[in-house]
């Protein structure tokens, strides 16, 4: 379980400071109705999360790439090398975006969402997102191979994928006028910051699965 483990920290890493998820439930927080969209919106993402990634785990189940199989197969190494060279594309993507300004249009209508509809968006977000969709497949692969630990390295790997989000929310819930000041720094650190941020953690994981991949293959 440790080595699983060891391999879903990064791809949770990799979910938790995905920019979007990020700036939207801020500037829901930072709006009227805060309190209900914010948690709305942390309930989607969660859900959204356990969800994709508990799909992945069944269909890794289903056809034969579990643990239970014996050791690593070459569909797992394959899966896992395709998963890092798709994440160097994300991470050339990354780097190309970094220093554009400003905001989707969308996302600056959240302020107007209801409870519902924010939960509606967060598990889009977390579900049909391309670059976190690729996490959720990369994680339910390695958490098939964690055997009769499955539903804890799910549990776990939600938490953290999911913790960027709930971690405002909460704290905002019980500091709102204290949090104001940090959550504006957050979000301009993040217009900034975050594609660079993006494109080195996506590299590297990249590298490791394509690393694993091949590791998995080659005699």
């Amino acid at each position: 379980m440790g080595g699983v483990l060891g391999e879903l920290l990064p791809l949770a890493l990799a979910v938790a400071i995905s920019p979007v998820p990020i700036m939207t439930v801020i500037l829901m927080l930072l709006a009227p109705r805060a309190g209900g969209t914010s948690a709305g919106f942390l309930a989607g993402w969660v859900g959204g999360i356990a969800v994709a990634t508990g799909v992945f785990v069944v269909l890794a189940r289903t056809v034969g790439l579990s643990a239970g199989s014996g050791e690593p197969s070459a569909a797992v190494s394959w899966i896992k090398l395709v998963l890092g060279v798709l994440m160097l594309g994300l991470a050339g993507k990354q780097w190309r975006s970094r220093g554009r300004p400003g905001l989707p249009g969308w996302m600056k209508a959240v302020d107007r969402l209801t409870p519902v509809k924010a939960a509606g968006l967060a598990a889009a977000l977390a579900a049909v997102n391309p670059k976190n969709l690729m996490m959720c497949v990369a994680a339910g692969v390695t958490i098939a191979q964690g055997a009769v630990h499955e539903i804890a390295l799910l549990v776990v790997f939600t938490l953290l994928a999911a913790c960027s989000v709930a971690v405002p929310v909460v704290v905002y819930a019980v500091a709102a006028e204290r949090m104001r000041a940090p959550l504006d720094r957050l979000k301009s650190w993040l217009e900034r910051d975050n594609a660079t941020v993006m494109f080195v953690l996506l590299l590297v994981i990249g590298v490791v699965l394509i690393g694993k991949g091949l590791g998995g293959l080659l005699p």
